[in-house]
């Protein structure tokens, strides 16, 4: 399965216990490998995350894996907090971080550039729009291939 897809997979598959644990998933990071992998989970909430959220979702996931059993060979699972550089994937997660210096880069360069660092001034149904260096970039949602916060 490609990484995408199994990505994808993943997200879909573990979005909606996470919200019924009361967090939001941030981002899934998986890789397998020879002998065994890696499923990697980034939860968020308003009110943190701390090692017992970690722990507590983590047995649920795991147990919900067992069953689903969406990726080939062993794996380690790890559940942790997105960090000061949290991704950003959904219109919703650039809504909420309106106003903040992020990191993007595009599936494709344009104008033979690819990464933009700059304040995330604008979001709507289509994309964002970027303050990078005084000049104004509109980017369409499509277009992102990884945006970040981009803490100074």
């Amino acid at each position: 399965m490609a990484a995408t897809a199994l990505r994808d997979r993943l997200i879909a598959l573990l979005e909606p216990l996470v919200g019924q644990l009361g967090f939001e998933l941030v981002d899934v990071e998986a890789s397998a490998g020879r002998g065994s992998g890696l499923l990697r989970i980034y939860l968020d909430s308003a009110a943190g995350v701390g090692v017992d959220d970690c722990e507590r979702v983590s047995r649920e996931v795991s147990a919900l894996l067992d069953v689903e059993d969406p990726m080939p060979g062993a794996y380690t699972l790890e559940v942790s907090s997105p960090g000061t550089d949290r991704l950003l994937r959904t219109p919703a997660h650039f809504e909420r971080f309106r106003g903040e210096r992020v990191r993007v880069e595009l599936v494709e360069p344009r104008d033979g550039r690819r990464r933009y660092t700059g304040t995330l001034a604008t979001v709507d149904a289509r994309g964002i729009g970027l303050e990078v260096d005084g000049e104004a970039v509109a980017v369409d949602f499509a277009a992102i291939d990884r945006a970040r916060l981009a803490p100074l």
